[in-house]
């Protein structure tokens, strides 16, 4: 739940931070592009959201006020839950955005879940309403079907019918956003130091590490430090959610700071602070707090029979931190009993000489781009040493692409079929070298050249395999079942009259993972 500030004489009301969440393709960020008036939907890959990003927008009211609303606007992908679930948490109140055309789906109910988890309070928006196929009652039926039940309906939940393509209804959705946090009181004291939530980070090759932050409580001015987990960075370039250079933000406003040694943790809180020792004080105090004891060993092993676990070592680069952590979470659902995936590295910026050369170390390793470039040096690098790597622009198009590249990495596996079974029936010779014997096809063929196993009374004593096949004394390939054969074996196991031979056929195949 978002942490409301604690009132007192010098508080005031600040601007709502409200997340944007919903279904892939039900208009989420076309909503934002008609309340922004700007046009972010066409520029991203797939018509997808691939980051989280934050904005503002000035609203006028009926009443002729102008008030702020600070958005956040979620990715739409499955991939995404756990930035979608990190949005909800930084937030004050959510707009649920539902296709008229489509009703409930499956990240809508995922969205639902991540807003009842935050305990916020949130504002359904029924978009698509211009379409001939819109379906607005049955949308409601939908939405009290999985517990979100309209003021119309008898409920608490507002639900204002919208367009974000013509802008019909969105003046409405505002302002019941607004009404929405007026009754959650929110608050701020302009006097204290800035803290807040990071909610994303990413490399900017040109300018170094960069965190946007929504500042929650109190007022962020240039000139002083601020601290996220275990990294501060001075606030010296300090830009607005537009690029714009600002030299103080408040309270409820997003803005992005550059010069942070290394990315801070995405979702990590911040706190500003007056100076360089003041910052390292905070993040020495911090570590002591964060001190783990280490976990017992409880003696627990897998089965010495258990089947081969297989490891392939992955490299991931990303533009954003919580691309990453999405893509990581996307890709960790690739593994099973026999597969385990290792992160070597996961980060931002573009695959660089130092990732393939971590890479080297083991012929099975992985790199992963998402959207980011290759540097020259790491192509040839990665040609010369056969790496196996590829970039991506599309998320959902990697685990595909994966399941390929680590099926081909996995060694091949020796897998036994039977062929057929004989039985024993007389002993001819046993010599140092080699055995012959009679016996009878039981089921299926002996085949000369073929290994076999040396069953007695059940067990499985030896193995060994046929030299040469015989029927009727002429040399045969193979022998069909109920018919009788003379074999000369090689096999460490001295054969007995009424020992079942279980023959075999060696195959290599690819695990199943």
């Amino acid at each position: 739940m978002t942490e409301k500030i604690s009132q007192n004489e010098k508080s005031v009301v600040r601007s709502p931070i409200v997340v944007v969440m919903g279904h892939i393709d039900h208009g989420k960020t076309t909503l934002l592009d008609r309340i922004r008036k700007s046009n972010v939907a066409e520029k991203e890959s797939g018509g997808i959201t691939q980051h989280i990003g934050a904005y503002e927008a000035t609203v006028s009211t009926k009443s002729g006020e102008t008030k702020k609303i600070t958005f956040i606007d979620t990715p739409g992908h499955e991939a995404f839950s756990k930035m979608r679930s990190r949005g909800a948490r930084v937030a004050d109140l959510a707009i649920l955005v539902v296709a008229a055309d489509d009703g409930v789906k499956p990240q809508t109910k995922e969205a639902i879940d991540a807003i009842n988890s935050a305990e916020i309070p949130f504002v359904v928006a029924l978009n698509k309403i211009d379409k001939s196929n819109a379906n607005i009652e049955k949308a409601k039926k939908d939405l009290s079907e999985n517990g979100v039940l309209i003021e119309e309906w008898g409920g608490k939940i507002p639900l204002v019918p919208i367009s974000a393509k013509n802008g019909e209804g969105v003046d409405a959705l505002l302002e019941m956003v607004l009404l929405a946090s007026e009754l959650e009181d929110l608050r701020a004291d302009p006097t204290v130091k800035a803290s807040g939530v990071v909610i994303e980070s990413h490399l900017d090759s040109k300018r170094g590490n960069a965190a946007t932050l929504i500042i929650h409580d109190g007022v962020l001015r240039q000139g002083e430090f601020v601290v996220a987990g275990n990294v501060f960075a001075p606030v010296r370039i300090f830009e607005d959610f537009a690029g714009h250079s600002i030299k103080e933000a408040f309270f409820g406003q997003a803005v992005r700071i550059v010069g942070f040694a290394s990315l801070p943790e995405v979702g990590s809180s911040f706190q500003a602070v007056s100076t360089k020792k003041e910052a390292e004080n905070l993040i020495e105090t911090m570590k002591t707090t964060l001190v783990r004891p280490k976990a017992k060993d409880t003696g627990a092993h897998p089965p010495a029979d258990a089947k081969k676990v297989f490891e392939i070592p992955l490299i991931i680069k990303t533009d954003f931190a919580g691309s990453a952590e999405a893509l990581e979470t996307e890709i960790k659902k690739l593994e099973s009993e026999r597969l385990k995936i290792k992160i070597l590295r996961s980060g931002t910026g573009p695959i660089n000489e130092d990732d393939i050369k971590l890479a080297s170390g083991s012929s099975s390793t992985i790199v992963v781009g998402f959207k980011v470039g290759t540097d020259k040096t790491a192509s040839e690098l990665a040609e010369r040493y056969r790496i196996t790597m590829k970039n991506f622009d599309i998320i959902y198009e990697v685990t595909d692409w994966l399941k390929v590249a680590i099926k081909d990495k996995l060694p091949e596996e020796i897998v036994e079929k039977e062929l057929g079974r004989a039985k024993i029936l007389k002993i001819f010779k046993q010599g140092a070298k080699d055995q012959i014997v009679g016996g009878r096809v039981v089921s299926g063929t002996a085949v000369s050249g073929k290994k076999f196993k040396i069953k007695r009374r059940g067990n499985i004593l030896g193995e060994g395999k046929i030299q040469e096949l015989e029927q009727h004394k002429t040399r045969v390939a193979q022998v069909e079942e109920g018919k009788e054969f003379g074999l000369r074996i090689i096999s460490k196991l001295a054969l007995a009259e009424g020992d079942e031979l279980e023959m075999v056929e060696e195959e290599k195949i690819k695990p199943e993972i």
